[in-house]
């Protein structure tokens, strides 16, 4: 399609961004409100296909309406000269799979940072009770400011019309970063969204995938079959409860990974609040220290102080609590403190109940004779 074309009469086509499998992107102009926008047209045979029509336009309907600053925004859609077409958000910068491949590995603040914006958008999405079912970096744009905006929930369908025991011989994902049950033909659900997201982690910290095969069933055994190697063999400045977290990501069974990519969000948000360590640290290697009496607060008054403590995340943030990363947290001190307050008032209701038994037992009398 020739990049002068205008679409009905409003989408004025400039330049073509990228190739997929399924579609062209062009950078266009919308002259109704006159902002820059990108457009995406399907190929003929996908859109000739009239269950495939009505489907994309429920599914871009339901894309339509998430707005969140980690999606790429949805504007419009419509058909034209038997095409369909998306308009969407146009967001400048780079896809992360071609920032991957420029930077090789990243550190590990801008992984998690990017993974995080990640888990922000996808898990949005599923609260509104939507699946992408493609999570790959090629559909993660970042800005030149590092603002990370997933794209393509095209093919994302509503969880009410995905029947548990749905089987299709047609596999939805990219081979590399799809998951174990993607890979034996299974409707996916949230917990296929974040073994993606983990994949895509794994990635960004050691610089290569998890699995390597020459041809996609290859890849889709290993999904099912393998387990992945360590990450820290291939970046030793990985943290151990980092690597904890990957490999949880990354388990064959979709109720051993964290749930919704929300969880996964919220768990490397309590990691980096608590600096990444090589290995965390227990109350057992700690020397025994004695806190100053001036420092020994009641609970109502207490401080947190420097010393390390041990503790897993909370049940909120995880679907188990197997396996469960640990997390360095200053503790609460919970010293008893004498409450004089409370005793005098305890001293007065027994006062006063036992001022009443006198009372008690003349009613008892008086009732009997």
């Amino acid at each position: 399609m020739p990049e002068s074309i205008v679409l009905n009469n409003r989408y004025r086509l400039e330049e073509r961004l990228g190739v997929g499998g399924m579609a062209m992107v062009y950078r266009a102009l919308d002259l109704t409100l006159e902002r820059t926008v990108a457009i995406k047209i399907l190929r003929k045979d996908y859109s000739n296909n009239p269950d495939f029509r009505q489907r994309f336009h429920q599914e871009a309907k339901a894309a339509a309406n998430l707005t969140h600053p980690n999606i790429v925004t949805v504007h419009d859609f419509g058909l034209y000269a038997d095409q369909l077409f998306i308009v969407m958000e146009y967001v400048p910068g780079t896809d992360l799979k071609t920032l991957m491949k420029q930077r090789g590995r990243l550190s590990i603040d801008e992984a998690i940072d990017l993974m995080t914006q990640a888990c922000a958008g996808i898990g949005y999405a599923h609260r509104a009770g939507l699946v992408h079912c493609d999570v790959k970096p090629h559909n993660m744009l970042v800005t030149p400011d590092r603002r990370l905006k997933v794209v393509d929930f095209g093919i994302a369908r509503a969880l009410s019309t995905i029947s548990p025991d749905e089987r299709s011989e047609i596999v939805w994902g990219s081979p590399q970063y799809f998951s174990p049950e993607q890979a034996a033909g299974s409707a996916p659900s949230p917990a296929s969204d974040v073994y993606s997201l983990g994949v895509i982690l794994y990635e960004m910290l050691t610089g290569r995938l998890p699995f390597i095969a020459s041809t996609p069933q290859e890849m889709a055994r290993l999904h099912r079959e393998t387990l992945p190697p360590s990450l820290r063999k291939f970046n030793p400045d990985i943290p151990i409860s980092l690597e904890q977290i990957v490999l949880k990501v990354l388990s064959k069974e979709p109720a051993q990974r964290y749930r919704t990519a929300d969880q996964l969000g919220r768990v490397l948000v309590i990691f980096r609040q608590q600096g990444t360590l090589k290995q965390p640290v227990t109350p057992a290697r700690q020397p025994e220290q004695r806190l100053p009496e001036e420092t020994r607060l009641s609970p109502a008054r207490v401080r947190p102080t420097n010393h390390p403590t041990t503790v897993a995340y909370p049940q909120t943030a995880t679907a188990s609590a197997e396996n469960s990363p640990e997390i360095l947290i200053s503790p609460v001190l919970n010293e008893p403190e004498f409450d004089l307050i409370t005793w005098s008032l305890v001293l007065l209701a027994l006062i006063a109940v036992g001022g009443l038994l006198p009372f008690f037992i003349w009613v008892f009398y008086a009732i009997n004779s």
